[in-house]
């Protein structure tokens, strides 16, 4: 039999291409097409009252310049909302170029096109903008207050007030032997892909068509908003998403302004026309994300059983809300991790700010949750005196109450299902993984060398594979190669890879003969995108169910070739034998050629498939409900998410000095399904950890009060080089199968940067003694907090009986 390919550890077919540099990124498409420089704000908040473009008009070189005035029918109207929620109330979108007002620095007021880049930034210098500035809102504190306001139409800077409940969670806090109330916050981040946003369009004047490629998440969502705000049907339009340097969720929203710009100026010139970011223009007017203050108030028993827990945070949205609220759903949803409170309530307020706009970073609002979560977690545990591990395991939802069924909605507007798991499984692989139980051991001989060291874990509920469809198209060439295309896009997930394993199980053909495109709306025009983790669930879904589809008209066109029935045959690397007689037998290829009748033969190949060679003269050449061609279409759309799971731990050692926080062992337990490359995997979720890495202690978004962004660069904004991550990540899997998709499939690749800030803070929080509540923390912030707490114990009046505080 073929050898089983899902499940193995087989090496990414594109990574020799893409690490000898022969990857083709929207900078290397296109050469000789015209490139656009902008215009951006340098304020944070400001109205227009006048854009001067009279000094570039006779720059030799330039093209052309456009600002909102020149924008005409859908260009001139917002940018699409595109997750309308009934909750969000005040929506707003910016314009493709500023109308009127800006409000955040980085806006964009005007294009420059030109003959090349350096002709048109020179251009975008020239320009005078003539600005009122005005006082900007900063910060979630300063939004909350609603003094000042972003929009002058949206009263509290509130975009959106949303509230889900299940039971009654005041009076089960009111109620319960033991309470306690934390005050928690994440600061801004963002995602920092090695390739920025970039779109290059070519206008062919003779099909009246138009051709964008894009770095982008959603070719076919792009695509949708070229064609309606340039006013074309959406054959006019292909999007083709080549070689993406990274995405992490900056590259979902669709669209940029630049993606309707390029398009427009193409046309309009005649030309091809480019945009690539510049690494400033990413930092100040794409997208970030995390920024929350919480507030918990949770009730337990004597146990740690939560008994009611109350939530209430405020999420920074910046300036606009293109993606609408699926940040704070996500965070509001997932925050209940593997738990399960009986009375559970929810609020938060969405708010405006002069900053750059929040959409999906790679988590998308569950580390948010997951520190809430865990960090009340400890809190019990501490407050109880118990092993946090114990108190986690008191509050599990048991592997026998799947599907356990929350009585919430969730990001999709599906009820908050969880579809399978065993949480308890996971904490005992991960107990093990890191040597839970031994670590006072290790702290001991720490100590005893001067050392300080502590240990943390954060466990999460991860929401992925949601719809609404992705589809799959599965052809057998007349060679014998099979090649495959779906609709979502890659940016280094691996989906050549993934992809051809499922193939080449359901079709019974060598893994080297499946050839996989993925993001083409030429090939595939119906589609949603890749984001939430989806991409396995959805496509790898939709791609098995073609394959099928496949398989099965291959067997029936041989059972006639062969004079037998379908169910006496096998296929065996590409090739339909009869079951226990081998000898006979026929390659998919000659199937392929059988399954197109022919008039004309074009080779020695296609004679076999010609009309006085093949077939029954008293029937049609192509049966009825039949297709020529050896190929087959599907999709796949979920009844709801799918919820993969999983469990952090990590041991870190702060120095007592400098207060250096430093990584000692990382460990991971994950629970995706079925697994169909273990290697994948566990490189997204290396991958993952990097980032998580990052987030809990070094990047931050650092505004000041003007709305300015103090480290818009390299040089200040802190990433984690291969020093500060760890050596070594210690995995273990766990498999418990959906049963939503046809694979068993849960997602991936945001696991590993889910509870990253949770399980830091604990990890720190353990080795130090006194509560993080706030995340991320630099050596500096955990240096103020050792003095704080210094003073505070100095000062602390000494208990007269009953334990140390």
């Amino acid at each position: 039999m073929t050898t089983k390919m899902v499940g193995q550890a087989v090496q990414r077919v594109e990574d020799e291409r893409l690490l000898r540099g022969h990857g083709q990124y929207v900078d290397d498409l296109v050469p000789g097409a015209l490139h656009c420089a902008l215009v951006r704000s340098p304020h944070a908040h400001a109205r227009i009252r006048d854009i001067d473009v009279d000094g570039v008009l006779d720059v030799e070189g330039v093209v052309a310049v456009y600002t909102h005035d020149d924008l005409t029918g859908a260009m001139a109207e917002p940018l699409p909302l595109l997750i309308p929620h009934p909750a969000l109330t005040h929506g707003r979108t910016q314009y493709a170029l500023a109308k009127g007002e800006v409000n955040y620095v980085g806006e964009a007021v005007a294009m420059v096109v030109a003959v090349d880049r350096y002709v048109a930034e020179d251009a975008v210098d020239r320009i005078r903008v003539d600005y009122e500035v005005l006082r900007p809102v900063v910060g979630i504190e300063n939004a909350r207050d609603g003094d000042r306001l972003v929009h002058d139409d949206v009263p509290g800077n509130v975009a959106a007030h949303l509230e889900q409940s299940r039971g009654d969670a005041e009076a089960a806090i009111a109620a319960a032997p033991h309470t306690l109330s934390l005050d928690l916050e994440i600061e801004r981040s963002a995602c920092m892909p090695m390739e920025g946003r970039g779109t290059v369009a070519r206008w062919d004047t003779d099909s009246h068509r138009l051709q964008v490629w894009t770095s982008t998440q959603t070719s076919t969502g792009v695509r949708a908003a070229v064609a309606a705000k340039l006013g074309l049907d959406l054959g006019q339009v292909d999007v083709i998403t080549p070689d993406v340097g990274g995405g992490f969720g900056v590259k979902i929203v669709h669209p940029w302004p630049e993606e309707l710009l390029v398009p427009m100026a193409a046309r309009a010139l005649g030309r091809p026309v480019k945009f690539v970011e510049d690494r400033r223009e990413h930092f100040i007017s794409s997208a970030h994300e995390r920024g929350q203050i919480q507030h918990v108030d949770v009730g337990f028993d004597d146990d740690g059983r939560l008994l009611g827990l109350s939530v209430r945070f405020w999420h920074d949205n910046g300036a606009y809300t293109p993606y609408g609220l699926i940040v704070p759903i996500i965070t509001s949803t997932q925050l209940l991790g593997p738990y399960k409170p009986d009375n559970y309530k929810v609020v938060f307020d969405s708010l405006y700010t002069n900053t750059v706009i929040v959409t999906p970073y790679r988590g998308a609002g569950r580390p948010q949750g997951v520190y809430a979560m865990e960090r009340t977690m400890d809190a019990i545990a501490a407050y109880l005196g118990k092993d946090r591990a114990e108190v986690r395991a008191t509050n599990f939802i048991q592997p026998d109450e799947f599907p356990y069924d929350h009585g919430l909605t969730f990001q999709d507007g599906r009820p908050l299902i969880y579809d399978s798991g065993d949480y308890p499984a996971s904490l005992e692989k991960l107990k093990a993984l890191v040597d839970w139980d031994d670590f006072e051991r290790v702290r001991d001989e720490a100590r005893a060398e001067g050392r300080t060291v502590g240990i943390g874990m954060a466990c999460y509920v991860e929401g992925t594979g949601v719809g609404p469809y992705e589809g799959g198209h599965v052809h057998v060439e007349t060679s014998g190669k099979v090649k495959v295309s779906t609709g979502l896009t890659s940016q280094g997930q691996g989906h050549q890879t993934a992809f051809a394993q499922i193939v080449a199980d359901e079709l019974g053909v060598p893994f080297e003969d499946v050839e996989v495109v993925t993001g083409d709306t030429r090939r595939s025009p119906y589609s949603v995108g890749t984001f939430a983790s989806r991409a396995a669930v959805m496509s790898g879904s939709a791609i098995a169910l073609a394959a099928r589809k496949t398989r099965e008209k291959a067997l029936r066109i041989a059972a006639d070739a062969l004079e037998t029935t379908p169910e006496d045959l096998e296929i065996v690397d590409g090739v339909v034998q009869v079951k226990g007689a081998p000898a006979s037998r026929i390659a998919l290829g000659t199937i392929a050629v059988l399954s197109n009748p022919l008039r004309y033969a074009f080779d020695e190949a296609s004679k076999s498939a010609t009309q006085f060679v093949v077939g029954d003269p008293t029937k049609p050449p192509v049966a009825e409900g039949e297709e020529p061609g050896l190929e087959g279409k599907d999709f796949y759309s979920p009844p709801r998410s799918t919820f993969a799971s999983g469990m952090h731990a990590v041991v870190v050692e702060t120095d007592p000095e400098t207060a250096e926080i430093t990584i000692l062992r990382y460990a991971v337990v994950h629970d995706c399904g079925n697994l169909i490359n273990p290697l994948i995997v566990e490189g997204q979720i290396h991958g993952g950890v990097a980032q998580g890495v990052g987030g809990a202690l070094y990047e931050r978004m650092a505004y000041d009060d003007a709305g300015q962004l103090q480290n818009a660069s390299f040089m200040d904004f802190l990433m984690p080089y291969v020093s500060e991550v760890p050596r070594t990540i210690e995995i273990d899997h766990l498999e418990t199968p959906s049963p939503l998709n046809p694979l068993g499939l849960k997602g991936a690749g945001e696991a590993g940067v889910i509870p990253s800030a949770a399980v830091f803070a604990s990890a720190i929080e353990d080795a130090e003694g006194f509560p993080i509540t706030s995340m991320p923390i630099s050596p500096s912030e955990l240096h103020h907090l050792r003095l704080q707490h210094a003073s505070a114990a100095q000062t602390r009046p000494t208990p007269t009986k009953g334990p140390t505080p």
